[in-house]
């Protein structure tokens, strides 16, 4: 569905796989179908059949939205590392048609946002960002629009805001 830019990997494909296999994932009827071995680029398939069919007989929206819904988090926290704490705050799903058919999502951090959020983390120490992806058919048509929002801080600053808190209490 998507040209992948970059090659991945055996380990890659495996924690893909495993991923798959995770019953909560698995649950979702979507199927991670593509990552780079960088996780900068994540593609996301979603099947229409007996088990993401709502009572028309269309895409259950539930489905979209949980089977994207850990994704940006997931490459966050393997691109920026462990210095890093990332947390989905929300999710929100915008739908403009009724999904009757396979549809596919990308998820794609780019350098230069990878390098903004470093630089925001250094300045502001914490903040949210939104992001946004969409569920498209083979032909590119839009059939939803998830919006995500997750906090990212430092794992210093956010340890002394956790300990700050304790210590009121």
């Amino acid at each position: 569905m998507f040209l992948p830019k970059k090659p991945t990997s055996f380990k890659i494909r495996l924690l893909t796989f495993l991923l798959n296999l995770f019953p909560t994932y698995r649950r979702t009827g979507g199927r991670v179908i593509f990552v780079t071995t960088d996780f900068s680029d994540v593609h996301v398939r979603l099947k229409l059949g007996w088990g993401t069919k709502n009572y028309v007989g269309t895409m259950f929206g539930g489905c979209m939205a949980s089977a994207a819904d850990p994704i940006y988090m997931i490459q966050l926290m393997r691109m920026l590392g462990e210095e890093y704490i990332v947390w989905d705050k929300s999710a929100s799903i915008r739908f403009k048609r009724p999904g009757d058919r396979t549809l596919y999502i990308r998820f794609l951090i780019t350098e230069e946002l990878l390098a903004s959020i470093k630089e925001r983390v250094l300045t502001e120490h914490e903040f949210d960002i939104e992001l946004s992806a969409d569920w498209v058919d083979e032909e590119g048509t839009v059939y939803a629009t998830v919006e995500k929002v997750l906090y990212i801080a430092s794992k210093a600053f956010y340890k002394e805001k956790q300990r700050a808190r304790k210590n009121k209490k």
